[in-house]
Parts: C-alpha cells; structure tokens; sequence
C-alpha cells in the first residue's frame, strides 16, 4: 500500500509538471486525482485492522513489537503486521502424514491422530521469532514434537496393547506429554484424539496367528478340565457303588433273609397255595415260597 502511495504522487507531479504548459484540463484533473488517490493510499498504508479471534504482530525495521489485539490500529507505513488465528486449528496425521510407530517388541503399526491447537495471543511475537508464520508453526514446532511423542509413547507399549487393549491409556499419554511440550511455546493443544491404530500386514499375520495358538490352547485346556472332571465323576460314583455294597454285604445276614422269606411266604399263603422249599446257607436254610398255581 506504501508503494501504491509514493507511485500515486509522483504520477500526480508528473501529471501537474506535463500539463502545466498546456491549455487542456485533462492533464490538472489528472494530476489532481492522482494526488487525492495517493493520499487516501497512504492514510490507508497507516490503518490495520486486526480481526475477531485473531492476534498481530508488528514489525517495522526488523524491530518486533507489541502485539496487536482485535479491532483497528494506526501504524508506520513502514510496518508489516503478520497475523495469527487464536481459534483451534485441527492437525490431521492420517493418510499419507499418518505416522509410523514400532511397538516395544518391533512390531510396525500405523497410528491416525488428530491435534487441535491454537496460538497463545501472549506468546505471538516469541512464535513470530521461532516460525514466522501460522503454517510455519504447525509445520516447525507442533507436527515434528508430535510425531515424536507419538513414536515415543507407543515404544513403550507391546503390539497389542498399542492395537487393542491400552488404546484409551496411550492416547492419554500422547494428548498429556503432547501438551506439556508445547504450552511452554506459546501453543495451547486443547484436544489431541488418537483416531485409529492399525497393524502392518506383517504384524496383522502374526496377531492372527497368535489368536489362533490362544484358541487352540483353550480348547486343549477346556477339553482337559472336561476330561479329569468326568473322571473324578466316575471315580466318585464307583466309590459310592462300592461302599454300598459293602454296606449291603454287612446288612444281608441269614436271620435277615430268614425274617424277609417269613414274610414273603405269609403274603404268597394269603391268596394262593403255595409250597415251600427250605434253602440257604445249611440244611435247615430260609425257605423259598413257590406259588404252585403256575407252571
């Protein structure tokens, strides 16, 4: 705008100087606009507006000065302002910046995450002096100290629990150190969201295969523990026959069977006739009652 200023008066001068000689209107009213277009040029080269959510920082000479805040400033035509958004800005590492990590065994994952920070409006001029610009910040501090944090935390974790079990703990992890890092900076990281975390094809075969071993082993396990439980069952039920038995053994003593054949003989006499014959241990055993009206 400055460069406008300057070329706008001496285009006026030279249009006053041209037709100073000359009977033409054209050449003053010339001369004239050009003189009122350089000084609205340069009234505006002094002016800045600084917008909502927004920070600048003031350099004239080389020299950086105090940040500007939200709304309009006078400043030097000398001075350049570079501006810096104060809202969140979202950091996407997925698809082709999405990054690599080992896990603490070696195997190779590949972790998607999103990081959503802003611009400390206190600490502009010192990013001013680290990066320069808004890009530059994302590209020179926030994207190099995360990816290796990233690599960092998931180091420390084997395949599986960087893949499924300690997901939510390491995306903590990333989104605490993540901070601690960058707020010293001037940078405030307000979210950092570990999105996805997939294994190399690699490392996928051998957490099937791993998944199929474990399996494998538990069906092994379970088919023991069905085998010795069945068993014990077995054993317990000829125990318990066996010791019925005995008692049985213990119990059928000859007056026993001589009072339950008594009986028996009394119930057969009731309704039909019947004979006995004498049997057991001696000659003078139980009788056996014998219904004699059927063959």
């Amino acid at each position: 705008m400055f460069v406008l200023t300057i070329l706008l008066l001496i285009a006026a001068v030279v249009l006053f100087l041209v037709g100073r000689g000359r009977s033409e209107a054209g050449w003053k009213i010339g001369s004239a606009l050009s003189a009122v277009g350089g000084v609205l040029a340069g009234a505006f080269a002094c002016v800045y507006v600084v917008s909502a959510y927004e920070v600048g920082v003031p350099v004239t000479f080389g020299k950086v000065g105090t940040p500007l805040t939200s709304g309009i400033h006078f400043k030097s035509p000398f001075t350049d302002v570079t501006s810096f958004t104060t809202r969140p800005v979202d950091l996407n590492l997925y698809d082709k910046d999405v990054v690599e990590v080992r896990s603490s065994q070696g195997g190779v994952l590949y972790a998607d995450v999103t990081i959503k920070w802003a611009v400390v409006p206190a600490k502009s001029v010192a990013l001013y002096r680290l990066a320069g610009s808004q890009e530059a910040i994302q590209e020179r501090l926030v994207v190099p100290d995360s990816r290796e944090i990233i690599r960092n935390v998931f180091a420390k974790h084997t395949s599986e629990e960087g893949y499924v079990s300690a997901r939510e703990q390491i995306g903590s992890e990333i989104e605490s150190l993540v901070k601690e890092r960058l707020a010293p900076r001037g940078i405030d990281v307000t979210t950092v969201n570990l999105r996805n975390v997939k294994p190399s094809d690699k490392l996928q075969d051998q957490i099937d295969k791993k998944i199929q071993q474990e399996q494998a082993t538990e069906r092994a396990v379970e088919a023991a523990r069905t085998a010795k439980a069945e068993a014990e069952r077995k054993r317990i039920e000829a125990e318990g026959t066996a010791r019925a038995n005995k008692i049985l053994e213990k119990s059928l003593s000859d007056k026993v069977l001589y009072n339950q054949c008594l009986e028996a003989y009394k119930e057969a006499a009731k309704a039909n006739p019947v004979y006995a014959v004498p049997c057991g241990t001696d000659s003078n055993g139980t009788p056996v009652i014998v219904d004699g009206t059927k063959n």
